[in-house]
């Protein structure tokens, strides 16, 4: 039986989270020290560990079927690869950053400056379009240094808590894109594995909607049911069973994590007593 092929970040916050959502979609993985390759014990599937980098070309000679991969680097090196599915996790922005002190005013302040990046093309593009005239420094690595040993004036590279930053006495001043990790596909997938990444997106489709939702349970009085139903949607309906208690009853539905405490606030308000929250590990729909 023919095998899905996945690329995943070798190490990392990336790699971690790709690993973490593998593994909340019941996928069991023998994932031995230092392996470049590892199988699913309970379904067709093959993991490489490859530098983020690297897997665009990756998927582009077929040597893997799919990839987890973050969106700057699809955007850097893969934009003729297509997004499948975005995840939202690992989520980070490509910055420009400057010294503390740097007197920026604006992007025309970067015309005629050295800027160092590992995301050339990108950078290249916004200078293209924002017509700045700046020299490029390609450096693979530890980019922040750059300006503390005069290399160069400023950088742009992956921002996520911003502390790198801070301890490199550089400022983020511009936001060139916002990133997270996305499911892609080889353009040379085959029929046959294609089908089995069907069934990989439909699982993590699940499990990603889970984590966006919060399951409510609440008990109400039957005069003020028709108020607390228009606060809760669910997904078609809100489920209503009537409680032991004459003139009550309990009503049962699903809420975005996003608005829980709006929600939460206005079922109190119209008269929601007993409010239970669940979380939900996986949400078919």
């Amino acid at each position: 039986m023919s095998k899905l092929r996945i690329a995943v970040q070798k190490a990392g916050r990336l790699h971690d989270d790709s690993m973490k959502i593998l593994n909340d979609v019941g996928i069991s993985i023998d994932n031995g020290k230092d392996q470049l390759k590892a199988s699913a014990k309970n379904f067709p599937l093959e993991v490489f560990y490859l530098r983020n980098g690297d897997i665009p070309q990756y998927l582009r000679d077929g040597v893997v079927d799919a990839a987890i991969i973050g969106e700057n680097i699809l955007i850097e090196k893969g934009t003729d690869i297509p997004v499948i599915e975005k995840l939202g996790f690992s989520t980070c922005k490509v910055s420009i950053a400057v010294p503390k002190s740097f007197k920026y005013k604006g992007i025309n302040d970067l015309d005629g400056k050295r800027i160092a990046t590992s995301y050339p093309n990108t950078v290249q593009k916004f200078l293209k379009i924002n017509n700045i005239n700046a020299q490029l420094h390609i450096i693979n690595g530890s980019v922040e240094i750059a300006p503390n040993i005069g290399l160069a004036d400023a950088i742009v590279d992956i921002v996520s808590s911003g502390s790198t930053l801070f301890k490199n006495n550089l400022k983020e001043v511009e936001v060139l894109l916002k990133s997270e990790a996305v499911l892609v596909a080889s353009p040379m997938i085959s029929s046959e594995n294609e089908d089995v990444l069907k069934r990989l997106q439909f699982r993590i489709k699940s499990v990603l909607k889970g984590r966006q939702s919060k399951y409510v349970l609440l008990n109400a009085p039957n005069d003020k049911l028709e108020k607390i139903i228009r606060v809760l949607p669910g997904m078609r309906s809100p489920t209503v069973l009537p409680l032991a208690q004459e003139g009550w009853s309990s009503i049962h539905s699903v809420i975005n994590k996003n608005d829980f405490w709006e929600v939460i606030d206005e079922l109190k308000a119209n008269g929601a007593e007993g409010i239970l929250v669940c979380p939900i590990e996986n949400m078919v729909i």
